[in-house]
């Protein structure tokens, strides 16, 4: 007999995701594991990893119970900062160059690493809580010069959208985005779009 309240509040509570070694903790044997997956009550994400099949939790709080280090990025950043309207067709997280790529090969949620030194991927990370479930994302200051290092990366509106919202922004921090700017190597980029409107 499978508990399925036991299961439901093991997952509301780890965000959407639990290991194999979690639902062992809560007395799901691999036996019954392999029962809950032929039912279609829960799906494997990945190897180890799975979510309700009826999930509705953010895929924010997913990718961040996946992959713990991964940072929010990019075009994905910009949308939770109102900093765009268009929504990424994957979501956009910066990791360490050398973690390997085959683990990020999964159908869903939907997601296109971008492999960063990791030294780089220290700076600018804030940390965010969605359903109790701590998310990485890269501040606003951030997040600008990394639309200004990937601007051929982005389409025309997508850029200077970004840059006309995040100077309308009481949050930003100016200070912090030329601090930024000078370890990206990107000042004199930051000067001519941003300096002329600050």
């Amino acid at each position: 007999m499978i508990n399925k309240d036991v299961l439901y509040n093991e997952f509301n509570r780890q965000g959407g995701v639990l290991k194999t070694s979690e639902l062992e903790a809560i007395g799901f044997s691999n036996y019954k594991i392999k029962k809950l997956l032929e039912e279609n009550i829960i799906t494997k994400i990945k190897h180890g990893y799975y979510e309700i099949s009826d999930n509705d939790y953010p895929e924010e709080t997913i990718i961040a119970r996946l992959f713990p280090q991964a940072v929010i990025f990019l075009e994905s950043a910009l949308m939770h900062y109102g900093y765009t309207d268009r929504m990424p067709s994957a979501w956009q997280i910066a990791v360490d160059r050398d973690s390997g790529t085959s683990k990020y090969n999964i159908g869903y949620p939907l997601i296109e690493p971008f492999y960063l030194e990791p030294k780089l991927l220290e700076i600018g990370i804030n940390k965010i809580e969605i359903e109790g479930v701590t998310v990485k994302i890269f501040d606003r200051d951030r997040t600008l010069c990394d639309v200004l290092r990937h601007e051929s990366k982005l389409e025309r509106e997508v850029f200077s959208n970004a840059i006309q919202r995040y100077v309308k922004d009481q949050k930003k921090n100016v200070r912090k985005l030329f601090e930024y700017s000078e370890v990206f190597n990107i000042k004199n980029k930051v000067q001519t779009y941003i300096g002329v409107w600050l």
